[in-house]
């Protein structure tokens, strides 16, 4: 069965607003924060090595933050498949530009996956006063926020007084370099594929399961040969593993941004004011460190 993404294509019609009267003055753009060139020594998070994916390729290293609290089946499919060595030599046989590359497939050309049976969806998960939830915009029904380095989007907190188990819907925002499973037409058909976004695409919210987002290397991914299918010679993962079982002699050591940090603040700060109504968490930067 073909393991591929369901692309929709989607139209939007812009309408010109009527120009104001020349006698109006235009209003003043509000300030913008100004936001440090380097984080400070307490802006700065360790992730935690069990939950990053280091992928090596033949176009450089790719870090993945692994997110079990948006998706702790696909976390733990990611992390046996890695262990059990499956990812390694798979080639990124689908990637097309301005979206994603694709990946995982034991056959290489989107039609296999792993002895292990298919997972069931984790297109959304539920948001609780423990989440650990940094909200960067209200939009009264909803609000968007990140939890680590993963951007999301959950119901409005106010209706947690109001569900059976007081929380709420919150689902991934498909920005650049969020990792998601591929799957076929059933929503519970996933099973190894997976891809890394290079860019924003918001019409895979909560048709597909975002587990993670890429902390360091988008550049890598960004610079894989672009094809569907990609010709010969196909760019590949040459090893997959968890910093967690890198030699610690070896292992390299990797900081990100913590996302309640003053820092992260002042940049969300920054390009709200910068964007204004067409704010996107995806705009949002989230520097990282490796050595």
């Amino acid at each position: 069965m073909i393991r591929s993404l369901l692309l929709a294509a989607t139209a939007a019609l812009v309408l010109a607003a009527p120009a104001a009267a020349a006698s109006k003055k235009a209003a003043a753009p509000p300030p913008v924060a100004v936001v440090p060139d380097t984080p400070s020594a307490g802006d700065w998070r360790i992730p935690d090595p069990e939950n990053v994916l280091v992928i090596d390729t033949n176009k450089g290293r790719i870090f993945v933050e692994l997110s079990p609290l948006a998706a702790p089946n696909h976390v733990q499919r990611i992390k046996e498949l890695t262990r059990a060595g499956v990812y390694d030599g798979r080639t990124f046989f689908r990637v097309i530009d301005l979206f994603m590359a694709q990946t995982g497939d034991p056959k290489d050309d989107g039609t296999g996956g792993s002895d292990k049976p298919d997972l069931a969806a984790e297109f959304t998960f539920r948001r609780g006063t423990q989440t650990p939830f940094q909200m960067v915009a209200d939009q009264t029904v909803a609000e968007i926020g990140f939890i680590g380095a993963l951007p999301v989007m959950t119901q409005s907190s106010m209706l947690m007084p109001m569900t059976a188990d007081g929380k709420i819907a919150a689902w991934g925002l498909y920005c650049p370099g969020v990792a998601g499973m591929a799957r076929a037409e059933s929503p519970d058909s996933a099973n190894s594929q997976f891809f890394l976004m290079r860019q924003a695409y918001p019409s895979l919210e909560k048709r597909y399961t975002a587990f993670g987002r890429v902390i360091a290397g988008e550049d890598a991914v960004r610079a894989i040969k672009v094809g569907e299918p990609v010709d010969a010679p196909q760019d590949k993962m040459t090893k997959a593993q968890m910093l967690a079982d890198m030699p610690a002699a070896t292992r390299p050591k990797i900081r990100v941004v913590d996302p309640t940090s003053a820092w992260f603040k002042a940049e969300v700060a920054s390009v709200r004011a910068r964007m204004g109504a067409d704010f996107t968490a995806c705009a949002i930067r989230i520097p990282s460190e490796v050595k």
